[in-house]
């Protein structure tokens, strides 16, 4: 029995010898060795500090960055993303922060950009994160390899051009989902609940196992994860029940992806892998609601506000529609005709990108340009500071001018990638198309009928949540025209 119990001590301690080894190694022995390498190639930033890194002056910053409103003016990069604001402040665009024990190279050239997004090569891959985080959303925006493949060339067919012309007037006014929007409004708050544990989630370090203790937070997303898939599943269910009997697809974007998941599933002979399973339908549909629902009406919201900003080019916009659609409802023949609102949506996505940065991670060891960067390193893309890089646009890139737009996109950028409010690539936003025909119809129906302007209660106010949102709220004053 003595001899077992030595054994059994024997064991123990040398597997809490080796996991205290391997956790040093972890949050401080392999950071200073990649501090080390990329400092040694000229690229600085904040100190690492022990297993919290960064975190904490990020949070810092944050809550004192959202502590007070700003004045009414587009120079949000300071509110939005203080921490970035200042660590290009004081060590230059290209440098180095940490996430917990994990280095952050922080890009924005935009030719290391390209290279970055292109991925031609299969080098960068989507950031690894918190498996929590999964329970908000996964669909095509997270897969990689044969699975995104797959999934992309399932989608892409719903947001084909021939298939938004049925998508114009009552359908698009309405919502992604359609006649479904009521159906699905629980959905909706359950997501924005999911999206805000998912947020405090990025503000923690993850440890290995800690997803699987009974906390509050844990509990809760997981009751959220199983409300939102039995709510979406029988909203499916029903939708394939129609279509069994015969009944034509609705004309919302579940119903064309439905369609076209139902042709691939024919097409490949009812085979066990072919088409989306109905999990994976749901996890689509979720995705619909963060990158669409939610990125389309902030566009619209800061349309708006920009444009009692701006007044003059308020009534620029409306004569405009007015001039191409007089009081008929807009069609998606009409739309293509909008070049002033076209502009002015561009240069909003441009000062108020609904996503303020994207993320990549190196795969294994690869030269960006003139550096060479280790596997396992987050690179963080920042589109807001891209987007108003002075370099890049000209002293005036914190102004709101639509004029930068009149050639198009390729002409206001030099053909570089400094405008990516819809990434960029391979990968880059299926949906765009769409969201810019719904940004376009919503402002014309809204222009035909409405001028408006700031309420003197509005707080100007922009912080991340997922996409820029106004933190006091945007209080507008509509006048009928």
């Amino acid at each position: 029995m003595g001899a077992v119990l030595v054994a059994l001590l024997a064991v123990s301690s040398v597997f809490a010898i080796s996991w205290a080894l391997r956790t040093f190694y972890w949050v401080w022995v392999k950071p200073k060795r990649m501090e080390k390498y990329l400092r040694e190639q000229g690229i600085n930033g904040p100190p690492y500090k022990l297993f919290y890194g960064n975190l904490k002056e990020m949070v810092g910053m944050m809550i004192e960055a959202r502590s007070r409103p700003m004045e009414l003016s587009h120079r949000i990069i300071p509110r939005v993303l203080p921490f970035f604001y200042h660590t290009v402040q004081g060590y230059g665009k290209l440098n180095l922060s940490w996430h917990g024990p994990n280095p952050r190279l922080n890009i924005m050239d935009p030719e290391m950009i390209r290279d970055i997004l292109s991925n031609k090569f299969g080098h960068f891959g989507k950031m690894k994160s918190n498996p929590l985080g999964k329970l908000l959303t996964e669909g095509v925006s997270s897969y990689e390899g044969v699975k995104w493949v797959k999934h992309r060339k399932i989608i892409t067919p719903a947001f084909h051009q021939e298939k938004l012309k049925s998508l114009t007037g009552d359908a698009i006014s309405r919502t992604a989902f359609g006649s479904s929007y009521e159906e699905g409004r629980r959905v909706f708050q359950l997501q924005t609940e999911m999206a805000e544990l998912v947020i405090q989630l990025g503000q923690s370090i993850y440890i290995p196992g800690f997803r699987f203790l009974p906390t509050k937070r844990n509990n809760r997303m997981k009751e959220i994860y199983r409300e939102v898939k039995t709510l979406l599943g029988d909203m499916i269910k029903k939708r394939e029940k129609a279509m069994k009997l015969g009944e034509p697809s609705t004309d919302d974007l579940l119903g064309l992806l439905m369609e076209s998941n139902h042709k691939e599933i024919k097409d490949g002979g009812n085979a066990k892998n072919a088409g989306m399973s109905i999990d994976e339908v749901i996890e689509e549909c979720k995705l619909f609601y963060i990158a669409g629902q939610e990125t389309t009406s902030t566009l619209l919201l800061w349309t708006m506000v920009v444009l009692c900003m701006h007044p003059e080019w308020q009534e620029k916009a409306r004569e405009e529609v007015l001039q191409v659609f007089g009081q008929n409802k807009p069609d998606l023949e009409g739309l293509n005709h909008l070049k002033i609102v076209t502009m002015i949506l561009y240069e909003v996505l441009r000062l108020y990108p609904p996503v303020v940065m994207y993320s990549r991670a190196t795969y294994k060891a690869i030269k960006l340009g003139e550096i060479c960067i280790p596997p396992e390193v987050e690179l963080t893309l920042p589109v807001l500071l891209v987007h108003h890089d002075r370099d890049l646009w000209g002293e005036d890139a914190e102004e709101f001018k639509p004029e930068r737009f009149v050639e198009g996109i390729s002409k206001a950028t030099k053909n570089r990638v400094s405008f990516f409010p819809f990434s960029y690539g391979p990968r880059i936003c299926i949906g765009q198309s769409f969201a810019m025909i719904e940004a376009k119809m919503a402002m014309a129906m809204i222009l035909q009928n409405f001028s408006f302007q700031l309420s003197a209660t509005y707080a100007h106010a922009p912080f991340s949540f997922l996409t820029i949102q106004p933190q006091y709220g945007a209080q507008l004053i509509l006048h009928k025209v």
